[in-house]
């Protein structure tokens, strides 16, 4: 995909995560490929043409179940703007603004394909919206992900045509008012831009890239708590180094050890096996320091590389679902043709999206355990219980935070059963096997959400250790910097307060370091 140094063009060949992330992280603008644009109009003129006197799918019959009555030419634009109207249902909390804006870049990314049959002011207009960060107002429940996200994509398409509202500078308003004040024109029914903007997966992959962005994020920060604890704990050196994890055949095994490496490379605490326990004769029966760690700090290649590789493979199906054409029917103008299908069934994203919050899941329960760790005395054997730098038995350290992490990584675990296999018929059984891909989508990103709150806490555990230790310059010159960012944030405490504060402190800190 082309870029500009401000903008990303939208249209000239494929949207990469690499400009989803310019756009939704780094929040560059968006211009429309001209050559993309002249599809658009090539698609529309040709289905404008073509539908005369032919009986298609969605412009002169009724939908789903309903397609067998014939809609006559005087109502076929009320038809769209009917479906539109009657689709917008969805109920739950309100959908994150930077869903919205990942949703409408998918959709304006499929749509300039050219073989939707849609008017080129639509995706003019979801062009301003998404550059003037004007947000419809969509909410979480509704979508089934066959015959695509009807419903949270109706919401968007509300919008379109001025009606219902929007999040616009941080608060919720009429999309009327709104378009009065950015002169903006809503869009007006030329042949079936209701069933176009609305057919296809575009809220389950708009969803899914932000869930991408912070999957890639947890696993660099988990990345990061695991180094310091193993260089808090002098941990030896070898079940990160190359020679052992490049015996395992996996990409993410790996590559996550080489981060391992990197990360560690100037610890004045990480010490080689040779030195210790093969040049250095050992005469003590009972050692004092652990020949091996325990799985959670030994074994991070191997549990971290499976997610890594998961993550890789769930952003190989979005970018390639968004750069599809999932309407239905496809307007094919270089054929001379009209296909009927279905392309709307979500069932490639629904399953990475499972996929993707076992994963996450998975890091979660490593931090969790990771964090027992550190608070478990017996088990580490250099830190007080709780990590607790004050009285012990007065002073509490982080005894309650910990609660916290363990109910998380808890309901994540509950989250994890997969909405890929839960299809229940619907729209009088035309809808008859379904993806749930939205619903996927979002429970991921609840899954990941939840993540961020397990490791704000380990991270908070891991500062604390590093203070009573007092190795601050003895640590990898990396895991002394998330200390002193940390630190910023949280001072060292002795003395017991309330802690959700901070706890939201770190939180927000780390889904800012995507």
């Amino acid at each position: 995909m082309h870029k500009k140094d401000t903008h990303v063009i939208v249209g000239n060949g494929i949207l990469n995560y690499s400009d989803c992330y310019d756009v939704l992280v780094k929040n560059k603008k968006i211009e429309l490929a001209e050559e993309a644009l002249a599809r658009v109009f090539e698609s529309y003129y040709f289905l404008k043409e073509f539908i005369k006197d032919k009986l298609i799918y969605g412009i002169n019959t009724g939908f789903g179940p309903m397609a067998q009555y014939k809609i006559s030419h005087e109502d076929q634009l009320q038809l769209q703007y009917n479906l539109i109207r009657s689709h917008c249902s969805g109920s739950g909390n309100k959908i994150a603004d930077i869903n919205v804006k990942a949703l409408m870049l998918a959709r304006l990314n499929t749509l300039m394909r050219g073989y939707s049959g849609i008017h080129p002011d639509a995706v003019q207009l979801l062009k301003e919206l998404i550059n003037r960060d004007i947000y419809p107002v969509i909410y979480e429940h509704g979508g089934l992900g066959a015959s695509g996200d009807l419903v949270q994509l109706a919401h968007l398409a509300l919008t379109l045509i001025g009606e219902g509202e929007v999040s616009y500078q941080g608060n919720i308003r009429s999309t009327e008012e709104v378009f009065n004040l950015e002169q903006l024109v809503p869009l007006q029914v030329h042949i079936r831009e209701g069933l176009s903007l609305m057919n296809g997966t575009s809220a389950m992959c708009g969803v899914g890239l932000v869930n991408l962005i912070h999957a890639k994020n947890l696993v660099k920060l988990s990345i990061a708590a695991s180094s310091m604890i193993v260089d808090l704990v002098e941990s030896y050196d070898d079940h990160f180094s190359k020679e052992l994890n490049s015996v395992k055949y996996h990409l993410g095994q790996t590559r996550i050890a080489a981060q391992m490496q990197e990360f560690l490379d100037d610890s004045k605490l990480i010490k080689k096996r040779e030195k210790h326990l093969y040049d250095t004769k050992v005469v003590d029966s009972i050692l004092k320091d652990k020949v091996q760690e325990y799985y959670s700090i030994r074994c991070v290649p191997q549990i971290l590389g499976p997610v890594l590789d998961t993550i890789d493979y769930a952003e190989e199906v979005i970018i390639h679902e968004i750069n599809s054409v999932s309407d239905n029917p496809i307007i094919d103008y270089a054929n001379k043709n009209v296909f009927h299908g279905g392309n709307f069934h979500g069932d490639y994203a629904s399953l990475e999206m499972d996929k993707l919050k076992i994963v996450i899941t998975r890091l979660a329960m490593l931090s969790e355990r990771q964090l027992n760790f550190l608070v478990n005395d017996k088990l580490n054997g250099k830190l007080p219980p709780f990590v607790n730098l004050g009285q012990l038995g007065l002073n509490l350290g982080i005894q309650g935070v910990q609660f916290t992490a363990t109910s998380t990584t808890a309901e994540n675990q509950t989250l994890c059963f997969p909405m890929y296999v839960h299809s229940i018929p619907s729209n009088n059984d035309n809808q008859d096997i379904v993806s749930m891909g939205a619903n996927g989508a979002l429970i991921a990103q609840k899954v990941i959400n939840n993540t961020y709150e397990v490791i704000a806490i380990e991270f908070l555990a891991i500062i604390q250790a590093i203070e009573y230790l007092a190795i601050q310059d003895r640590v990898s010159s990396r895991g002394l910097r998330y200390y002193e960012q940390l630190r910023e944030l949280v001072p060292a405490f002795t003395e017991d307060a309330v802690r959700y504060k901070q706890q939201f402190k770190i939180i927000n800190f780390l889904k800012g370091s995507c």
